[in-house]
């Protein structure tokens, strides 16, 4: 492959190697390597960006990874909301589908733990509670939703101006990608990084990546729902013991004033675990690379931080970030001298 490419393929290296405790020069190659030497396709960066100014002729937008496939929901296991016969056929799925080694798996326990995405349903009073209002423009970056329109007709009544790559661009202009799902993933991946602000209804891999993407970006907004926390409220609207309104919308405000991508130092491992145990329990690098990557040059920072233009929520962030850099540094000077 390099040979013939000048291309080194490093198979199931994405998550192989240690978030923290690495020598500076790694993590700074990790840093180059992710977010400035990794390009797409000139043909892909072309059509993302012709999807961006396309969604930018709308407004300030949301870009939303609705991870609620069919393929999501049986290996999850999650069937909320769905009709019995739906939940049957996940359920086939999941049994016939041999190197998934879960199969009995209780829907209610899962989405009690929060380990469910949320449903398009949820979705909706979620960013109605967040007081984003019914004519924001929101990209649905993902596949084919489950049941389609049945599932998806709640959603698309709160927020009409929901687009997709297919109600953006016409299907001469998608030709090139549409049998590559890779390639279709990666412009929903480009609209993400871009967008005013990004939500997602399950943390994957590629939510994650796309959070530590923005992050490296200058912090860019980026939500992360509390999906346990948000199931006790939505079950309690299912029950009638809550409304929609302003006791609801504080709740949900609360819980999310630190989910939102400010600036903060990487979670190191839990105190106590060992092994691979160990490695599952930290923030991983690509999540977030903060203090690796942000950023190497101070004075970088102190510009974003004196800029007139910042916002007060994202120069607060810059001012953490700040902080944060000198203080290594001058840690860095004691230890040399």
């Amino acid at each position: 492959m390099w040979k013939d490419h000048r291309v080194i393929r490093a198979a199931k290296s994405d998550s192989r190697l240690a978030n923290n405790n690495l020598p500076a020069d790694i993590q700074k190659l990790r840093c180059h390597a992710c977010y400035e030497a990794l390009r797409f396709s000139p043909k892909i960066e072309a059509m993302g960006k012709l999807l961006v100014d396309r969604m930018r002729s709308y407004g300030p937008y949301i870009a939303l990874h609705l991870r609620y496939e069919k393929d999501m929901l049986s290996f999850s296991g999650c069937t909320h909301d769905l009709s019995p016969a739906e939940a049957e056929e996940l359920k086939m799925i999941r049994e016939n589908t041999s190197y998934w080694k879960v199969k009995n798996i209780d829907p209610k326990e899962q989405r009690a733990k929060g380990y469910c995405p949320l449903t398009p349903k949820e979705v909706g009073i979620f960013l109605n509670a967040l007081g984003y209002p019914s004519n924001t423009p929101i990209y649905v970056a993902a596949g084919d939703i489950y049941g389609g329109e049945s599932h998806m007709s709640d959603l698309q009544l709160r927020y009409p101006l929901l687009m997709r790559k297919e109600t953006l661009a016409s299907s001469k202009e998608l030709e090139p990608f549409v049998h590559h799902a890779s390639q279709m993933a990666a412009l929903d991946y480009i609209v993400s990084v871009e967008s005013d602000v990004f939500i997602s209804s399950y943390s994957g891999n590629m939510a994650r990546a796309v959070e530590g993407h923005r992050r490296f970006l200058g912090h860019r907004r980026t939500i992360s729902p509390d999906r346990k926390s948000l199931v006790r409220l939505f079950d309690k609207l299912e029950k009638g013991t809550m409304q929609e309104g302003n006791n609801l919308a504080s709740r949900i405000i609360e819980l999310h004033k630190r989910r939102q991508g400010s600036a903060r130092k990487r979670k190191g491992p839990i105190s106590g675990t060992r092994g691979m145990d160990r490695f599952r329990s930290e923030e991983s690098f690509y999540v977030n690379p903060l203090p690796d990557c942000i950023d190497e040059d101070i004075e970088f920072v102190y510009r974003k931080l004196t800029s007139a233009k910042l916002a007060l929520a994202e120069a607060t962030s810059y001012l953490y970030v700040f902080l944060l850099v000198l203080h290594e540094k001058l840690c860095n000077l004691l230890v040399a001298f």
